[in-house]
Order: structure tokens, then sequence, then C-alpha cells
């Protein structure tokens, strides 16, 4: 059975949950099976999801049956499995809703995405990916399959790579503490990768890194309010968007972009004076 990967405790990006008394072990648990389904998966089994979460088969078991009598998961007893349920979607329905950030950046990103006939869009860190949170096309980029709520690689995309550049080293501590053993020395790797970039070309870049045909750029900042740092990246398939066009004609139009945005939920009077 594989190793569980440990889950930061909120509010203590390097603290260890077997360190933390505060950390409700059985909730994190129930938290990380709601995470396993991914985007274009409808169905998971007991074992599947055992598989995934690295626990017993018996743990997943009461976990699943908990989360369906809170309407967080759904069973269809015709397979034997689950899908996630419609509390799932209120949830996030209300955080979106709540997340002023995104009306403030749309506009920016449709501008920015219609300049450089890219996808330009917002995201932060979910886990051991990026999720996006709004996103724009310009009308020639419309090869690149991804929406709101996509997911992609914290390792391999410019956007991760932004991500880690931009957020504070106790949180980059905490989120190479959940990589297992055989793949730790690859992130710090790419940890490397991303603060030579921002600190050599002002973003980080993937150029056929995350898909052998798109190209793209990124950059991490600090909304302010309370939010966690998030990132803006650009990009599209490589035959439309050469790397030296985003570096030199969008790389500039995406740091004006994200200086607007840096501190803006502050200005936006989410905290109080």
């Amino acid at each position: 059975m594989s190793r569980r990967r440990a889950i930061p405790a909120p509010g203590q990006p390097g603290a260890p949950p077997e360190q933390d008394r505060d950390f409700v072990t059985a909730l994190a648990r129930g938290l990380e099976v709601l995470g396993c389904f991914r985007r274009g998966e409808s169905l998971l089994g007991n074992q599947e999801i055992a598989a995934r979460c690295g626990l017993p088969r018996s743990t997943v078991s009461r976990l699943t049956h908990t989360l369906t009598q809170l309407g967080y998961l759904h069973y269809v007893p015709e397979l034997g499995r689950y899908r996630l349920g419609t509390a799932v979607l209120a949830l996030g329905s209300a955080m979106l809703g709540g997340l002023d950030i995104r009306r403030v950046a749309r506009p920016l990103l449709q501008q920015l995405a219609t300049e450089t006939h890219s996808v330009v869009a917002l995201g932060t860190r979910d886990r051991l990916g990026v999720v996006y949170l709004e996103l724009a096309r310009g009308d020639a980029a419309i090869a690149v399959n991804l929406e709101a709520g996509s997911r992609i690689s914290l390792v391999n995309s410019a956007m991760g790579r932004a991500w880690l550049a931009a957020c504070h080293p106790a949180e980059r501590e905490a989120v190479l503490r959940q990589i297992r053993a055989p793949d730790e020395e690859r992130l710090r790797a790419t940890v490397e990768r991303a603060l030579a970039e921002q600190r050599d070309y002002g973003c980080c870049c993937s150029f056929g890194d995350w898909q052998a045909d798109v190209n793209a750029i990124a950059l991490g900042f600090h909304p302010g309010g309370g939010l966690p740092p998030m990132v803006v990246n650009c990009g599209a398939p490589s035959f439309l968007v050469s790397p030296e066009y985003l570096l030199q004609e969008a790389r500039p139009r995406l740091s004006a972009l994200v200086a607007r945005l840096e501190g803006s939920m502050d200005l936006a009077g989410v905290l109080p004076p």
C-alpha cells in the first residue's frame, strides 16, 4: 500500500500534522477523499479511492458512507461507485461567488488574451496542482482545452512554478514535505528553476514542459484581503506564440496586469481599516 502523504495544517505552514494538536485527521482524510475526483472522472469506487489516498479500504468505506449521508458524495448502487454530490457544488459556488478578485481580474485577463491571441488565466495552488479560477481566450487560442476549475501540474507548468516563486518560503517548504520521497528531489530542482527564472526573466516559463505543443509564461502575486498567493499565466499552442514573443511582447503586458492586481483586494475594502 502506498504511503499516505502528509497533509499540512491550515494556518501552520511549517508544522507537520502529527505535531499539531488542533489538526483533525479524520476531517483531513474526508477532504482527501473528495479531492480524489479528477476532471473528466465521474465515478470512483472505494478501492480506487483507498489507493489514491493510501488509506485502508475499511477506513475509506466509513468516510464515503459519511460523506454520502452529508450529500458530498452520491452512491450509484448499480455500479457500486460514488460521484461527487450536490453539496460539493454548493460549497464551490459559494467560494467562487465570494472571490471578488475574479470580478476585478476578468476584464484585465480578457484584454491581455485579446492583445496576445492567447489563453490568459488566474489561478492558485490546490494541493499539488494549480486550479484555474478565471480564464479568458484570445481569438486564436481555442486549441487549448482549459476552463475555470481545470487543474494543471505544480511542477511542469509555468503557472505552478510561478506560484512556487511567489509564495512564502515556509509555505513552499510545507508543499515539498507533501511529496513522496522519489519526487522530492525533482520538486526541489523545480523550485530552484522557478526562483532563477523569476530573477532572470521577471516571470516563469514553460516552453513545451507542460504539453509539448504549448508555450506559456506566468507571474505570481499577492492579492491581499487574506487571499493566498495567486498567479496569472499567458500561453497558447506553440505554432501561435513563440518563446521570444511571450518574453518580449507578452511579458511586459503580463507584468502590468499583475501590478494592477497586486494588493487589489486590500484596496477594494476587503480588509477593515
